[in-house]
Parts: structure tokens; sequence; C-alpha cells
């Protein structure tokens, strides 16, 4: 049976991933830190994934799996020497900490006799994660060792599937229990793997992946936390009853389409096939099994708000291809007012300056801090959308 190895043994490494490694015929170890997780791994050596749909689910028992503990790099080293495949879903802060196993590895399997190519599937919400990873191995490497990242594929993947956090109802008596949305398609890099393409299915080869990776950065991932930001100020708790709310939809919906016109200008790709997406994505956000809070997809504003990250990025996006962004302006504006549990809240103008990186004399950040204004003002969200539509007059973005 072929082997795999998957770092991270959370809801995207067993709720996605592990699933189709398993449905293509793998046998899969999972690298974790968790002790009870890995003990449960290895005493059931499988695990139900349940897929959510309407108002009842299917159910798929992924089995041939274990775990290995993330903290024993001779375990870990030896996993990948011996691996047909990787793939890793550790969360874009963690990948520091994965790096001297996977190293070791790297450097385990090309000096022991394995000279098969390795292919890496980094499935990480990071610009760039490739060369992030392969840069970080490679300082931990004698000149002789680089020689080896010549045969190891760093390949940068785009997670379309929504898991949200498993609640002990999803559980529903197994701990081990994903419950995950229906979609289930892999795009992945096509030009980065160094070995023969792996056979799985809803494995989706694409070149130039920069086009994916900014599709799910900057329309996903950007109308998913505007969801959030917008549904907290509308006073709701969760996605799905963000996004049933009209304002945000309507709000929602023209953002995500504004970034998907600029990305058709962008890579000479049709809009439509686009749009079919974004309207997709606001029927997904609808899905009330999910039970995704806006606390979760809204929270981590550093990040989130980073100058190259989903919603800077989106408006950067629009701005290079001359699209209208008044509505991610309001989205962003909502963030500023977003609340979580355990974040320290920040003044506006610092994340506006510090963080997003706008100068106090940016138009961009003037007409951001004036829809804050009227947010701060208790303004309903149809005042905003009023105030857009006259501005644009006629003038229609889709």
């Amino acid at each position: 049976m072929k082997k795999a190895v998957m770092y991270g043994g959370g809801n995207i490494g067993r709720g996605f991933i592990g699933q189709l490694l398993f449905q293509a015929g793998y046998s899969v170890s999972f690298v974790d830190v968790n002790k009870d997780l890995l003990e449960t791994l290895n005493t059931e050596k499988q695990y139900p994934v349940r897929i959510l749909k309407g108002d009842s689910y299917d159910e798929i028992m992924v089995k041939n799996v274990s775990g290995i503990d993330g903290n024993d790099i001779d375990a870990v080293s030896r996993a990948i020497a011996e691996a047909d495949i990787c793939a890793t879903a550790v969360g874009v802060n963690v990948l520091k900490f994965i790096v001297k196993p996977v190293k070791e590895g790297i450097v385990r399997r090309f000096t022991e006799g394995n000279k098969k190519p390795l292919d890496i599937i980094i499935c990480e919400n990071l610009i760039g994660a490739d060369e992030f990873l392969k840069g970080m191995i490679s300082d931990l490497m004698t000149e002789e060792e680089r020689s080896f990242l010549d045969k190891v594929g760093f390949v940068e993947a785009s997670i379309g599937r929504m898991v949200p956090i498993q609640t002990d109802a999803m559980k529903d008596g197994n701990p081990l229990r994903v419950c995950v949305e229906r979609y289930d398609r892999l795009p992945v890099d096509k030009a980065a793997f160094r070995g023969e393409l792996p056979a799985i299915e809803n494995l989706v080869p694409f070149s130039p992946f920069s086009y994916y990776i900014e599709r799910k950065l900057f329309v996903h991932n950007m109308g998913h936390a505007s969801t959030a930001y917008l549904g907290q100020y509308v006073g709701c708790d969760a996605i799905w009853e963000s996004i049933g709310h009209a304002d945000v939809e309507l709000i929602v919906l023209r953002a995500m389409q504004a970034s998907a016109l600029a990305m058709s200008m962008k890579y000479d790709v049709p809009f439509i096939g686009l749009n079919n997406h974004v309207e997709n994505l606001v029927y997904r956000f609808s899905n009330k099994q999910l039970g995704d809070t806006n606390a979760r997809v809204g929270g981590d504003i550093k990040r989130k708000l980073s100058p190259n990250d989903r919603m800077i990025g989106a408006l950067r996006l629009c701005q290079e291809q001359n699209v209208p962004a008044d509505y991610i302006e309001i989205a962003i504006a909502a963030s500023l007012l977003f609340r979580r549990g355990g974040e320290e809240p920040m003044e506006p103008k610092t994340i506006l300056t510090e963080v997003a990186g706008f100068a106090e004399t940016d138009e961009t950040y003037a007409r951001i801090m004036a829809y804050y204004d009227m947010l701060v003002a208790k303004k309903p969200l149809s005042a905003l959308i009023a105030a857009v539509k006259e501005k644009q007059g006629t003038a229609i973005i889709v």
C-alpha cells in the first residue's frame, strides 16, 4: 500500500486531505503533538468524516491511519524517508516548528537509498508558502544536503473545503469524527511536482497556480471574513445567520464580485466562471449545519488585515485593475469594530497604518474611515449601500 505522511491531524488534515489520500489508496500517518489524538488514532486506526448536506449527511470511514508524535524527530524523519507523498496542514504560524523534522526526513530519504522524488502538498493559507517552507528547510542544510531539494516538490494547494471548529455535538460520541461541507476539490500547483502527478480523485493540477492561490485568498477568504465582520455588526453570531441578513449578503456578494472581476482582468479568464464560483460560495456560507462562527472566521485581525492577506490584498488587487472596491472597503471598516474574546483590541488608526500599511494621507484610508464613522454612528448597512450606489451612479461592475 502507498504511504502518505500528513503533517497536522486537525480539521483540514483529517477532514479533507486525509480523506482524499485514503480514497486514493494510501495509508496515512498523521504527525501531530496532541497526545490524546495520537493515542486514539493508533488505537482505532480509522475515523469518520461526516459530510453535511442540507438537513442530512453522508459518512465516510477513513481507514489505514496512524499517528506519529511530532516531537519524535527520528520517527517523523523515518516516515518521511519512506513516504510516497507528504502534505502539511498545520497553520502558517506553526510551519516554522516542523522544519527540522522535515529537513531530517528529506536528508534521511536520499542518503538511505530512497531515490524517488518526494512531493509535499502545502495546505496553508499563505501566498508563497512553497518558497517560504523550502527556504526555512534550506537554511538548516549543508551545501551538500541542499542538492537533495532538487528532488523535492514544494506544491502549493488551495483549500476550498470549509471545516468549522468541531463541537461535541458534531463529534457525536467519536472524538475523531470531523464534520465537513461537501465541496472536495483540491487545486494544486501542477508545475511544482517532481514526481509523477498522484492519482488522487478531485486533485486539480493547474498552472500558473497563483491564480488559484489568489482566488482562494482574495475571493473566498475575503468574502468569508467580510461575512463575519458585517455579521457581527448586525448582531449575528454565526456565519450562516450573517449571510442570511439581506444587507450583509449584498455587500459580501458585491465585494467578492469586485475581486472576481479584478482576477478575471489580471489572468484573462472569463468572468462568468468566477461569478458562478462567487454565487456558489454565498450558498455554501449559508450551510447552517457547519455552525461556523463569526468569532472564528473573523479572528486574527493582525494577519487578516496585513497588506498581502485577504482583505487588503483583495482591495489592492481591485485598485491595480481599476475595479471599484467600495464594498470591500465597507467590510474593512466593519473589521475595525470586530471583537473576539482573547484578542487585544487595537485602535482603527493603528490597524490601518501599522497593520494594513496605509498612510493617513492615502485616499483609501480616508474612505475606509468615512465608512467606519458611519458604522460607529450605528448607521444601518443599507445607508452605506445607498452611499455606494450614489457614488457609483448607474455604473455596473459586473
